[in-house]
């Protein structure tokens, strides 16, 4: 079965769209946990750092994030149906 590029691009960039929302009012919420498990997950000492999450930064990373994991799943569909016989 071939997937359809344009939805499956449309589909990721959605989905990264809700996720990056949803991460966003997390750290508004409870910054010092999140720079915490931040840390833990690039193994380093963020402690002594802050969170500057601005309204600009907020629109900016949820436009290129979404547009960066649509163009991604666009590409990883046509090159998936290269390989998918019909």
């Amino acid at each position: 079965m071939k997937i359809n590029p344009n939805f499956f691009g449309l589909a990721s960039a959605i989905a990264t769209s809700i996720l990056w929302v949803l991460c966003s009012a997390i750290v508004y919420l409870i910054p010092r946990p999140m720079i915490d498990m931040s840390g833990h997950m690039v193994h380093a000492n963020l402690s002594g750092m802050n969170w500057n999450l601005t309204f600009f930064g907020f629109l900016v990373g949820l436009i290129v994030w979404s547009l960066f994991a649509g163009l991604f799943a666009w590409i990883l569909a046509h090159i998936y149906n290269m390989f998918v016989k019909e």
